[in-house]
């Protein structure tokens, strides 16, 4: 008698072998999306504001965390993206809710009086709890809110591109409908998804993806933002503060999507493999640090991992709740959502010591402005 086993096994060791190197890839993935937002975040933080200028004069060598005693804290960029993962988790495979889950999520953030949120962001949540749908509760704007929630949605769903485009999407026009935001946050997607399959992106393969996702959006601002990418194909030879310029953003980087994010890409292109370097880079061109760094650490960590950012870069965030750790097991999940295309819980964070925490946040934010009018260290 012939033993069927001895002919189908070693096929079947060879998938279950491919299905834990992809679970394994995917982990990795999510996770180090998730903490490269958080460092990025953490280290351009202290910088926010700030002009390249006067940047180069604080900063003389490697960014490190210093916003209190030599250690980082986190802002929105980290949390939204967060409360966007925790819905992904909560609405696995109902896409049609995952927009109302962050509605949601929004609105009790906003309660617990966050530092630094921003002007269009904080109009649509107020709308939000004045009874407005969520979706119709985006400002018209073209500003940074959206681009910080896309990474994790890149990398969870890209995938699924039609899926991702939907949900990039519902995410944009609960704070933003001026059809740029949403565009420029498909293109971060875009750029996650890619940077997270683990081979080297040419401008070229990119702009070949994203225009064929782009397909049926807002003409003039997709021919737009495509310039963009043109003129960062155009000057791939110049530096990040040579490309700057040619945005004419040399003073710093403002908080409008279409100068953040061809930065953001003009950035992840030239350091695909180089955390390190490639946040040093955008922490130094000034403006609007936390945020732009925040981006690009989605986008790159997506690609090289949690064993690709430095050690003691994650070692000096300190924070609470929203803790490395914390961010860890919310990335497990999205994993294990993703593995098992299914839905599951999450643990809600407590929102009253949140409250209390946010206070600090903010006394130390303030603290660190009435620092700058002084002269530099």
């Amino acid at each position: 008698m012939t033993n069927s086993t001895t002919d189908t096994s070693p096929f079947e060791n060879k998938r279950d072998i491919n299905k834990k190197e992809r679970e394994a890839g995917q982990k990795n993935a999510i996770t180090g999306s998730l903490l490269g937002l958080m460092v990025g975040d953490s280290l351009g933080l202290p910088y926010e504001g700030i002009s390249s200028r006067r940047i180069s004069k604080l900063l003389k060598d490697r960014p490190r965390q210093r916003l209190i005693f030599g250690k980082g804290m986190i802002s929105d960029d980290t949390e939204h993206a967060v409360m966007t993962a925790a819905s992904l988790i909560q609405c696995w495979n109902d896409w049609n809710h995952v927009q109302s889950s962050l509605a949601w999520r929004l609105r009790w953030w906003f309660l617990r009086l966050p530092a630094g949120i921003g002007l269009a962001t904080g109009r649509s949540i107020i709308k939000l709890w004045l009874g407005f749908p969520a979706k119709y509760s985006g400002v018209y704007s073209a500003g940074n809110g959206p681009a910080m929630r896309a990474p994790i949605i890149g990398v969870a769903l890209g995938d699924q591109p039609e899926v991702m485009k939907r949900v990039v999407k519902g995410s944009t026009e609960l704070t933003h409908k001026d059809p740029k935001a949403a565009i420029a946050s498909l293109a971060v997607a875009q750029a996650a998804y890619l940077a997270a399959q683990g081979e080297a992106v040419t401008i070229q393969s990119y702009r070949n993806r994203l225009t064929e996702l782009l397909t049926r959006e807002d003409e003039l601002a997709v021919n737009e933002f495509l310039s963009l990418i043109d003129s960062i194909d155009k000057n791939s030879s110049m530096d990040a503060v040579g490309f700057a310029k040619v945005l004419k953003q040399e003073s710093g980087i403002s908080g409008y999507i279409y100068h953040t994010v061809p930065m953001v890409l003009f950035i992840w292109l030239k350091h695909q493999n180089d955390f390190s370097g490639a946040i040093e880079s955008m922490i130094r061109l000034g403006g609007d640090t936390d945020t732009t760094s925040a981006i690009l650490g989605g986008v790159i960590g997506a690609g090289i991992g949690k064993a690709g950012i430095p050690g003691d870069w994650l070692d000096n965030i300190a924070d609470w709740p929203i803790t490395v750790r914390y961010v860890e097991k919310v990335a497990a999940q999205l994993q294990q959502c993703k593995q098992t295309n299914s839905k599951a819980s999450i643990p809600l964070l407590p929102g009253p010591l949140i409250f209390i925490r946010n206070m600090v946040f903010l006394m130390i934010v303030l603290l660190h402005g009435f620092r700058r009018l002084l002269p530099p260290y």
